[in-house]
C-alpha cells in the first residue's frame, strides 16, 4: 500500500554538531537550531527535560540523530518533518507520575523521537475537544464544548500557556463537532444527527490564529472521509488553511476504516493529508501482554486498571487473532510489538 506521508532524510545541519543549551521557550529551541522560518523550518528536534534550580531547562542534542534508526516523514503539504514514532501522553498524570513522564521524554527524545501528541484532555494540550458535554471543566464558562471560534481560541490560549510556548506547530481538532461513530461505536446512528458549527467558521477561527503567528498547521482526529473533504472543499472554495494531518485509531486491529477508505483521500496523488495512527499496539493488546490474563504486566494494564476502558478488545475476536500475529512475528524473528509497529510506520506515522 502507498505511504500516505513520503519518506525524508533527517536535515543535515542537524548531524553536524551538538547543541547543548539552556532554552527559555520552544520557539527560542527552535530559533537556536534554524533561525530563519524562511522557506520552512524542517527540523528534527531532539529536547530532555531536567529540573535544575526549580526551573525546568531544555537540553537539545543532535548527535543522537546519527545513532537513531528512525526514519522521519513530512506530513501531508506542511514543512513539517516528523519522526515516524512520536510520543503520546495520555498516561501522564494518571498512569504516570512526573518523574516517570520525564524519563519517557528522555528515553523517546534521546532515540531520536522529535514530536509530542497532546490533548486538552491530558494535561499538555495541541488539540481542540469536540463537542462535549461531559468535558465542560476545561472551559471557563461554558455548559457545552463547542468547535466554535471562541472555544477554538480559549483552547489555543491555554494550551500556549501550559506549554510555555508562544505557537503550536500543528494544532487539531480531538473529534469533530458534528456526531460521528466513536470510541467503540462503528455503525453511523442517523437518529443522533445534531446540528454542528459549521466547517467554515472553523477554518477562519484557525486562519486567524496562524495570522497571529500562534498555529503553523491545522489538522483533524477521529474524522471520516465525509468530514475530511468538507474540511478540503471549505478551505478551497474560501481561500482558507488546509488540513495537513487526520489522526486516528489505526492497528493491525482496526485497519477497516482507513485502509477501504480514508487512504484514497489522505493519498499524496488527491488531497495529501498525513495519517498520524494512534493506539498502534491498540491500547496495549497488541504487546501480548493481555494473553496471559494472570501475568504481572496484564494486571498492571489499563484494561484491568480502569474497568471498562477499550473493552472492545476484550470482548471481540482480538485476543484471538493478537494470538495468531505473535506466530507470525515468531516466525520472522519477531516480537509482536516490532510487527504491530513494523507494518504501521510503512504507511504512517504512529504514536
Amino acid at each position: 500500500m502507498a505511504s500516505s506521508s513520503e519518506a525524508f532524510a533527517v536535515p543535515g545541519f542537524l548531524l553536524d554538531r551538538r547543541i547543548s543549551t539552556r532554552i527559555s521557550s520552544w520557539r527560542d529551541c527552535t530559533r537556536r537550531l534554524a533561525p530563519s522560518r524562511e522557506g520552512g523550518r524542517n527540523v528534527a528536534l531532539l529536547w530532555k527535560w531536567k529540573r535544575k534550580m526549580e526551573k525546568t531547562s531544555f537540553v537539545v542534542f543532535s548527535k543522537k540523530l546519527q545513532e537513531t534508526p528512525l526514519q522521519y516523514k513530512k506530513l501531508g503539504d506542511s514543512d513539517l518533518i516528523i519522526s515516524e514514532i512520536t510520543l503520546g501522553t495520555m498516561t501522564f498524570g494518571e498512569q504516570n507520575t512526573e518523574k516517570e513522564a520525564h524519563d519517557q521524554l528522555n528515553y523517546s527524545f534521546e532515540r531520536g523521537i522529535n514530536a509530542l501528541d497532546t490533548s486538552e484532555m491530558v494535561i499538555l494540550a495541541t488539540k481542540v475537544a469536540g463537542y462535549s458535554e461531559r468535558s465542560t471543566y476545561i472551559r471557563d464558562n461554558a455548559k457545552v464544548l463547542r468547535v466554535d471560534a471562541n472555544n477554538i481560541r480559549e483552547s489555543v490560549e491555554k494550551s500556549l500557556k501550559r506549554l510555555n510556548t508562544d505557537y503550536i506547530d500543528l494544532l487539531q481538532i480531538h473529534w469533530p463537532d458534528r456526531y460521528v461513530p466513536l470510541f467503540g461505536e462503528y455503525v453511523y446512528d442517523p437518529s443522533k444527527w445534531r446540528s454542528s458549527v459549521p466547517v467554515i467558521e472553523q477554518l477562519r477561527a484557525f486562519q486567524e490564529l496562524i495570522d497571529q503567528g500562534k498555529v503553523r498547521y491545522i489538522g483533524v482526529s477521529n474524522e471520516t472521509s465525509y468530514g475530511v473533504m468538507e474540511f478540503v472543499h471549505a478551505a478551497k472554495a474560501e481561500g482558507l488553511p488546509k488540513i495537513v494531518s487526520i489522526q486516528n485509531n489505526y492497528s493491525l486491529l482496526v485497519r477497516c476504516k482507513f485502509e477501504l477508505d480514508l487512504v484514497e483521500v489522505c493519498h499524496p496523488n488527491n488531497c495529501n493529508i498525513g495519517l498520524l495512527a494512534y493506539s498502534p499496539l491498540a491500547g496495549g493488546a497488541l504487546s501480548g501482554k493481555y494473553l496471559d490474563t494472570d501475568s504481572e504486566a496484564a494486571q498492571r494494564g489499563r484494561f484491568n486498571l480502569f474497568p471498562g476502558y477499550m473493552e472492545r478488545y476484550n470482548k471481540s475476536m482480538s485476543k484471538e487473532v493478537t494470538a495468531k500475529y505473535v506466530e507470525v512475528a515468531r516466525k520472522h524473528g519477531l516480537t509482536l510489538v516490532e510487527l504491530a509497529l513494523g507494518i504501521r510506520t510503512r504507511q504512517t506515522v504512529c504514536y
